[in-house]
């Protein structure tokens, strides 16, 4: 025994220093090395050797490819499936060219393939400056027999290549290297398409390519950081990218989570990977998310083709859709159908190459074909159009305003007809006109000077009324001097008329800013009128910033401003009219949260998040709300919910991250910790008050005015609470009596905690909300403790004016230093 252990104990020693003979980048046969040893490229970007993933703590060793002096940022994996747990290795190659791991009793872990040599190859392992590792012949001719980008893990680099039998695969965790559950591919060979899988299951897809780009993806071919490559001949078929900036070092990963992500770095001035684009970060990209023939629009709204039909209206009124669209005109095959042409759209799955054919060969072959329902000609080669086409119903459809390809869709003789009628009456329309428009500029001339004459009296009897408002310390202009934006403005007069004189009986909301009352314009318009109060908590500056940022927001979230009036001492601001008012006239009302199944509080809750990310991301102006609470989110006849008051809103710079005042204004029980205690406030001071209102809407309960007789916390820390002890549901309003969505409510919770955590970098950007409230496959992170979840009792914070209805909207407004 002693003896063999002497010669193990030698054998390591003369492994470690045959180690010392080794060159930089390159391992001969014969020679070995273990942990600690590495080979490094030429141009010192990459490091193949051992390493344990994470902090070390599951034990587990590989042999890998990295990124040199830099985070551990790993590549490659050779044995990913078969980790070393005694935490020895050792690496040799073989005169025959055969790279071999071996662990502490060696044993073979892993090992690449024999190789056809000859006498004369002397074989050599080379990692290259691209990160490939490649056994080649130390000859003259340098032939490379065994690369690693023939066996691609869970990253792509430039020059490596997705193909056929090479795609990349997720690792399963941070620290498990192994076989994840996503997959990243390019199949089929004859039509060939991106794809994402869960197993066998489609998550994403892209394609197929039509010249210039895969069909449905343009994140990553409009970068000018660097190019897509397709290849397709007789040897070989692949998807690559090429760097345009030699000074920039990327990568593309698939993650544990199925995400497809570009990152880079570039050399001597980043200090962490910065991430430049998620392929699948649309939820317009879910596979199949409208069903058949439904296409899908901006923020996941799904519409049915033209000359297509809901199959299930009353689904798609609860926004379901995955049952599909249906013709509105069945087709016959013996009845001569036809082609439409439908422009902006992403190819739908299963497309079928015929060959090269004309447009016309190929609308001729469809048509021949009952079960042919579309067909295009795309350039994907250079070398001609090819005929593709669709058998069977059209699946995984989206729509671009901008880009997108052409298709040709098979339609019934009678929705040909009917689109042949529309365009006759179209031209008969236009020609009509045009005559009509010629006669009538005759006609109207006189009248055009008399109506000018009447607008330049009104612009003088209108900068009159406003020279009076300006003696009253009012504004003279509601406009943006940077755009020339200009609001309507109402006659004082109009206003009494639409209000009844603002009675008591049209009196519809009381607020710290004055009160709002329902009117009615003699068109028969509803309105809502705000009319501050002389003494309100929102001075000019900020009714100037509320008229200008809401008059330039246009979203279905978002509350419509129609004008305002600013007549000597009076202030008014005028609003669409939404019969059901606001949603804690719902929430927090037992009979009238009756209504709220748990679908409609899902769709509100979604909808508040569509909102939110319109303001901050998707929006002209990036938008800081500062005071989002219940009372602030107006529900439309529908139950459809729209914020409102921008009053304290703040606009931030494209790359500005937070920024600090020391005027306070906002709620207790919604504003987050950092922007209550400091005054800083950013993007995720928001996300925090939509974390609040998600648990809210849960739980019909008020998050400073909740009470529960065993023990002082807040709704906040209630949850937090019954969320450690793995009872979450037990939050959920008594009055939901449906199981079938426990799954749903426990994701929402799981969000809301994370949107309420206690420090804003742990919080998650709103576009990553919307993703985990629509993405069930999507993996959620454990929530840390919520920020302000141990106060119960906001009584002692109560020192300014607050919404009468609710002790949970105690408005907070703090002048000096923080």
């Amino acid at each position: 025994m002693r003896t063999l252990l002497l010669l193990v104990l030698l054998n390591l020693f003369f492994f470690l220093n045959l180690q010392t003979s080794f060159s930089t980048d390159t391992l001969k046969p014969k020679e070995y090395f273990v942990d600690g040893f590495t080979l490094i490229s030429s141009n010192q970007r990459f490091e193949f050797g051992f390493f344990s993933p994470g902090n070390g703590s599951s034990g587990n060793l590989y042999l890998g490819i990295w990124y040199y002096n830099l985070p551990l940022t790993v590549v490659w994996v050779a044995n990913r499936n078969n980790p070393i747990r005694d935490s020895f290795g050792q690496v040799t190659l073989t005169e025959n060219g055969v790279l071999t791991l071996y662990n502490r009793s060696l044993g073979s872990v892993w090992s690449t393939n024999k190789l056809p040599i000859d006498s004369t190859f002397t074989p050599v392992l080379q990692l290259l400056d691209s990160g490939n590792l490649v056994i080649r012949d130390d000859g003259r001719n340098k032939t490379v027999f065994w690369e690693s980008f023939d066996y691609p893990t869970d990253t792509l680099l430039p020059d490596s290549k997705l193909g056929l039998n090479r795609f990349i695969t997720s690792w399963k965790n941070s620290e498990d290297a192994s076989e994840g559950d996503f997959s990243f591919s390019l199949d089929p060979p004859e039509a060939p398409q991106l794809v994402v899988r869960s197993g066998s299951k489609k998550l994403f897809r892209w394609g197929p390519f039509d010249g210039s780009e895969f069909s449905g993806m343009d994140t990553i071919t409009t970068n000018s950081l660097f190019q897509t490559v397709y290849v397709y001949n007789k040897q070989d078929q692949y998807f690559k990218y090429e760097m345009l900036d030699d000074s920039i070092m990327p990568r593309l990963v698939i993650s544990p989570m199925g995400l497809i992500q570009y990152f880079t770095w570039r050399v001597n001035i980043s200090k962490e990977w910065n991430s430049l684009a998620t392929i699948n970060s649309d939820p317009c990209d879910n596979y199949a998310k409208c069903g058949v023939y439904g296409s899908c629009y901006s923020l996941s709204a799904c519409k049915c083709l033209s000359g297509f039909t809901p199959a299930s209206p009353k689904d798609w009124g609860l926004y379901s859709y995955a049952g599909g669209c249906r013709r509105k005109h069945e087709l016959n095959c013996s009845r001569h159908d036809g082609f439409v042409k439908y422009s902006g759209l992403k190819f739908p799955d299963n497309p079928s190459v015929l060959g090269n054919y004309t447009d016309h060969e190929c609308e001729a072959r469809c048509l021949k074909n009952c079960s042919c329902m579309a067909y295009a000609n795309v350039v994907p080669y250079g070398n001609g159009s090819y005929c593709v086409v669709w058998i069977g119903d059209l699946v995984d459809l989206k729509y671009f305003p901008n880009g997108g390809d052409q298709i040709n869709i098979r339609m019934a003789r009678a929705e040909l007809n009917s689109i042949a009628g529309a365009k006759r009456k179209r031209i008969r329309i236009k020609i009509v006109s045009v005559v009509t428009v010629l006669v009538i500029l005759f006609l109207t001339a006189g009248v055009i000077l008399y109506f000018g004459w009447i607008i330049r009296q009104r612009r003088k009897d209108r900068i009159s009324r406003n020279s009076k408002a300006q003696h009253s310390g009012s504004f003279q202009y509601v406009e943006d001097q940077d755009s020339g934006f200009q609001l309507p403005l109402y006659d004082l007069e109009t206003l009494l008329l639409a209000c009844n004189n603002f009675s008591e009986r049209n009196k519809i909301g009381q607020g710290g800013f004055g009160s709002v009352y329902k009117g009615e314009l003699s068109n028969g318009q509803e309105i809502a009128v705000k009319r501050l109060a002389e003494k309100s908590l929102q001075g000019v500056e900020e009714l100037k910033n509320e008229i200008i940022l809401i008059g330039k927001l246009q979203h279905r979230n978002l509350v419509k401003l129609l004008g305002c009036c600013i007549e000597g001492d009076e202030t008014m601001l005028v609003y669409e009219y939404l019969p059901n008012k606001s949603l804690n006239n719902f929430i927090y009302d037992k009979p009238r949260r009756r209504q709220l199944t748990w679908r409609k509080r899902y769709h509100i809750i979604k909808g508040i998040a569509r909102g939110l990310l319109y303001l901050h991301q998707d929006s002209r102006l990036r938008i800081i709300h500062r005071d989002l609470k219940t009372s602030n989110i107006l529900l439309d006849s529908e139950l459809n919910p729209k914020i409102s008051d921008f009053g304290i809103a703040r606009i931030f710079g494209t790359n500005q991250i937070q920024e600090m005042t020391k005027r306070i204004i906002g709620t207790y029980g919604y504003m987050s910790p950092e922007y209550a205690m400091n005054g800083h406030y950013s993007v995720k001071s928001d996300v925090y008050s939509f974390g609040v209102i998600v648990l809210e809407i849960i739980s019909s309960q008020k998050n400073w005015a909740f009470h529960h007789p065993d023990h002082d916390l807040n709704l906040l820390g209630h949850t937090w609470m019954l969320w450690n002890k793995r009872r979450p549901l037990e939050m959920l309003d008594p009055i939901i009596q449906e199981p079938s969505f426990s799954e749903q409510v426990t994701r929402c919770i799981h969000v809301a905690l994370l949107c309420v955590q206690q420090y804003p970098e742990d919080r998650p950007k709103m576009s990553t909300v919307y993703a985990m409230l629509s993405y069930d496959n999507m993996e959620l992170p454990e929530p840390k403790e919520p920020g302000f979840c141990r106060e119960s009792n906001p009584r002692k914070f109560d020192t300014s004016p607050s919404d009468s209805s609710t002790v949970n909207e105690v408005t907070m407004t703090t002048m000096g230093g923080r």
